[in-house]
């Protein structure tokens, strides 16, 4: 449980990290990184469907 928390704050702050923490270098990765640079917000949405998942 605190582990989850401690996710979640992570992808409100840095959320291609949280999204490494979660599923490691791979696809889910790559496309948070891209919506990162495109815009800030949509990488969040990502970063937390993938953490809460």
């Amino acid at each position: 449980m605190n582990n989850k928390i401690v996710l979640i704050i992570v992808s409100i702050i840095l959320a291609p990290l949280a999204v490494f923490l979660k599923k490691g270098a791979g696809k889910d990765l790559i496309i948070n990184i891209v919506l990162c640079f495109l815009f800030y917000l949509p990488a969040v949405i990502h970063a937390l469907w993938l953490v809460t998942a």
